[in-house]
């Protein structure tokens, strides 16, 4: 399949206009909230629960100038398919008007059964609409901050080659500001694997 080309936004927000504000506020996102809670017993590697992870995501969207409704209703539900067991996806679907677009927004974010991590992030990277990268890139910055409460080295060093590798590329095509805030989220994670003599001591472990 060909890859999709798409106007990437060069542009940053410096404050929501008063447009922008009545847009947020005719929005329903509290029945999509509502349906996120179930995630709040769902613990993160770092620290919190995936309930807090949908809403940070959802404030990184908003702080980079999207006011797409379907894209924040996906944002703030974005993991419920694939975190919370047996969920029923009708749920999504009948929380308003919009929710078949914003199911099938969440569906190409969520990772499918028969695919592993990199796979996941490469069908979106190669085949994903604007609105999917757009979405992963947020819930990649949300994810790569959370990475300094992160104390296991190899994890750290898994994802920032996974953001290297897939989210770089995916942000380049659709937001130059989410590549470089990721480009400096990935160079302060190495930063800290590096000062703290990780990289050192896995060249000693692979000559010895």
């Amino acid at each position: 399949m060909a890859k999709q080309k798409y106007n990437m936004k060069t542009e940053r927000s410096d404050g929501m206009n008063s447009q922008q504000m009545q847009q947020l506020c005719d929005m329903r996102l509290a029945p999509y909230m509502q349906l996120a809670t179930g995630l709040i017993g769902k613990a993160r590697h770092a620290g919190g629960n995936m309930f807090r992870h949908q809403m940070d995501t959802l404030a990184i969207l908003i702080d980079y100038g999207y006011i797409d409704s379907v894209l924040l209703k996906a944002s703030v539900v974005h993991d419920t398919v694939e975190d919370i067991p047996d969920f029923d996806k009708n749920m999504i679907v009948n929380a308003d008007a919009e929710g078949q677009k914003v199911l099938d927004l969440v569906l190409e974010v969520t990772r499918r059964e028969t695919e592993d991590k990199k796979q996941f992030l490469k069908r979106i990277l190669d085949c994903g609409s604007q609105q999917a990268k757009i979405l992963k890139c947020a819930d990649r910055i949300s994810n790569m901050i959370s990475l300094g409460y992160v104390t296991d080295p190899k994890f750290i060093e898994r994802y920032c080659d996974e953001t290297e590798y897939y989210l770089l590329p995916m942000a380049l095509e659709v937001d130059f500001n989410m590549y470089q805030e990721l480009i400096n989220l990935i160079m302060t994670r190495r930063r800290y694997l590096e000062d703290g003599g990780y990289f050192d001591a896995r060249t000693k472990s692979s000559s010895s």
